[in-house]
């Protein structure tokens, strides 16, 4: 080790070029998997989008080739070829050579860009093993390879083909002519696998996804991926005509409570930054476009954009719109305070984002990010504009007379308030309802049968259908961990029903008041009073029917115990058989659980010669079991079986629900019809 005194200028290092990206790469990508190789992906595919949103690129496409490298074209004006004047090179070499060098710093090629910061083609050319442009311009196609960054040519089509760099000048290679006003830009390149993790890899969901953000984002521009990298390429095409209107309908999740509202509007601002080396005030225009609906459910989606980049932590653009939004609601609610009976509550911003789907964009030339990777804006001028372009629109859509419109301002507002007295009453619940004051607490319902244990790890709830069932679970249950809360017949269909309608229900208000938790977004699974919801429903048409009502209010309203693997749905069986044995040993009974099992069990018996008694017990209902029964069959965690309730894809099961649930009819009386002739008479009450 180097002693105190010997430190001196010949211990420091200079990385020149583009060797400071290789020695560094994380500085410039985030990392060296598969998310950063994605990133350098970005770069490129960011450039030709910026070509399209200048309007003079309408197609983009993006190839995945079996041998690792990956190919972005696009119909541009195509990368410029003459020799740019400082440095001798052609700009070409310059774009790709160069870091922070590009048409993108002011220089009037582009007014809104994604790709912005000058390092974008360059650091992917520093992390390629093989970088091969091609440029199409003035009737000729343009061709100029690199090797790690450094420019030359390849005596072959494979990376490791031997390599000679260009002599110092030299003019780039002329690979063909091109027909007169054909121009574009078509790039190839092998990621490095010296500097990449050997598991990093394109990810083509991702790359699919991305690909329809940005065709929502540019209206009319053609995006192809395809991917050849497996034994049957696959290839998807994207092109949206109505923008963000399109993207917000495909995100949304839910049935609506409004159309689609567009708002759209400028601004102007003032900038200082550095021209020429002085620093210079600069008028700026923000364009800001921005589509949104609500629905009947509580999710958020928002999504923003700067110039089709998506940064997803914000930025002051996500800012200035929850300001306004928190901002007008909160004006227009206090003036119909009484019609809506929203009485001298505050709204906030949760209230108002519940059930909102939107998409904001903002278009800005040379917009400030927080960081090379994009996620933030940082450009405090787009605050101030965007609040006051949504606070202007939305108030006179809010405020508007034209029938359509007032009656749409009517539906959300009504939300909002409701959603609002969701979260109170939730608030409420959770400081009077938690598990250590659960036996004291007089508020429980009365028909609740509490168990002794405050263990909630451990304790069960079992929500039985009916006083018959739980008269029987009454004394089929260990009362040590396993409570009961019975309900009365077919709960609310809250797939429906508003909020305000599911909170004055009384089963739906009794389950969510004896689980503790709240209910939407303010739901805290760690206050859940018990550890297993166990749905124990009668085993036939009515008993599935409620069951599906529970997991509807459940999905809708607790999906933190879903997706926790905490909701159970009991196992009773069909029938019971009793097999009698001769002499003094005792007749066995023994339980099946399907039609199919049942027949298989009496094939069995018949086969090993033993007799049953007929006819054989069918239960039709919990309450015809007796408690020594139900215990053993379905309550007893030594015997019993349950069914995990999980949700994979919640998307999936929001269609489901939808279809099942949901207040449009044609689409589930269709899917009825559809599986009609699937379906066993005989068999309807199993």
């Amino acid at each position: 080790m180097a002693k105190r005194d010997e430190y001196s200028a010949r211990h420091l290092s200079v990385l020149e070029g583009l060797e400071a990206v290789r020695k560094r790469p994380g500085m410039y990508i985030g990392s060296t998997d598969s998310r950063g190789l994605m990133h350098c992906l970005w770069e490129i595919i960011d450039n030709s989008v910026d070509e399209a949103l200048a309007g003079y690129a309408s197609r983009i496409d993006i190839t995945l080739h079996p041998d690792d490298s990956v190919e972005v074209s696009d119909d541009g004006r195509g990368i410029p070829v003459d020799v740019e004047p400082r440095t001798g090179l052609s700009g070409l070499e310059v774009v790709f050579t160069k870091l922070h060098a590009g048409g993108k710093f002011g220089g009037g090629s582009y007014n809104a860009v994604g790709g912005l910061h000058g390092v974008g083609a360059s650091v992917v050319n520093a992390l390629s093993s093989r970088l091969d442009a091609k440029v199409t311009r003035g009737g000729k196609v343009h061709q100029l390879s690199f090797r790690r960054g450094e420019p030359g040519t390849f005596s072959g089509t494979k990376p490791d083909a031997s390599f000679t760099p260009a002599e110092a000048g030299s003019p780039l290679q002329v690979a063909g002519k091109a027909k007169r006003g054909v121009t574009g830009t078509t790039i190839r390149y092998w990621a490095d696998r010296e500097i990449f993790t050997p598991d990093a890899t394109f990810l083509e969901e991702e790359l699919v996804n991305r690909a329809r953000q940005t065709a929502f984002l540019v209206p009319g521009l053609r995006i192809t991926i395809r991917d050849e990298r497996g034994a049957d390429p696959a290839e998807e095409v994207f092109q949206y005509d109505g923008g963000i209107s399109e993207f917000v309908e495909h995100l949304s999740p839910d049935n609506s409570v409004t159309d689609i509202w567009r708002i759209q509007g400028h601004g102007n601002f003032t900038e200082r930054i550095p021209v020429d080396g002085k620093m210079t005030d600069v008028e700026r225009d923000c364009e800001v476009d921005i589509a949104m609906r609500w629905g009947t459910g509580y999710d958020t989606t928002v999504k923003s954009f700067v110039n089709i980049i998506a940064t997803p932590k914000g930025g002051s653009h996500l800012t200035g719109f929850e300001q306004a939004l928190t901002k007008i609601f909160r004006k227009v609610v206090e003036a119909n305070a009484r019609r809506l009976k929203a009485g001298n509550d505050k709204l906030e911003k949760d209230d108002i984002l519940a059930g909102l789907t939107a998409v904001v964009t903002v278009r800005i030339a040379e917009p400030q990010f927080e960081g090379q990777t994009k996620e933030v804006l940082g450009t405090p001028a787009a605050k101030q504009i965007v609040n006051r372009v949504v606070s202007k629109q939305l108030e006179d859509r809010l405020t508007s007379t034209k029938r359509a419109e007032k009656q749409e301002a009517t539906s959300v507002m009504e939300k909002v308030v409701s959603e609002m007295k969701a979260r109170i009453a939730a608030r409420q619940q959770k400081e009077t309802q938690r598990r250590k004051n659960a036996l004291e607490n007089s508020t429980m319902p009365a028909k609740l049968v509490e168990c002794r244990n405050k263990d909630v790890e451990s304790s069960e709830l079992f929500i039985v259908e009916g006083d018959s069932a739980l008269g029987t679970a009454k004394l089929a249950r260990s009362s040590d961990f396993q409570a009961l809360l019975p309900i009365r017949g077919k709960i609310l269909n809250v797939q429906k029903a508003s909020v305000a309608d599911m909170l004055s229900n009384a089963e739906c208000a009794a389950l969510l008041q004896v689980i503790g938790a709240g209910s939407g977004r303010s739901f805290d699974l760690e206050a859940a009073r018990y550890g297993k919801v166990v749905l124990m429903t009668d085993a036939d048409v009515d008993g599935a029917h409620i069951r599906t009502l529970l997991l509807t209010l459940f999905f809708r309203y607790m999906r933190p115990m879903i997706e926790a693997g905490r909701v159970f749905a009991a196992v009773p069986p069909l029938h019971r058989v009793e097999i009698i044995h001769s002499g003094k040993k005792a007749n066995e009974v023994r339980y099946t659980y399907s039609e199919a099992e049942l027949v298989t069990l009496l094939a069995e018996l018949e086969k090993q010669g033993l007799r049953y008694k007929e006819p054989i017990q069918r239960y039709k209902g919990l309450g015809e079991m007796d408690a020594d029964q139900l215990s053993e069959t379905t309550m007893d965690p030594e015997h019993r079986s349950l069914r995990r309730i999980r949700v994979e894809d919640a998307e999936a099961a929001e269609r489901v629900f939808d279809l099942l649930m949901g207040s449009v009819v044609a689409p589930r009386k269709e899917f009825i019809i559809e599986g009609a002739a699937a379906l066993d008479k005989d068999k309807i009450d199993a």
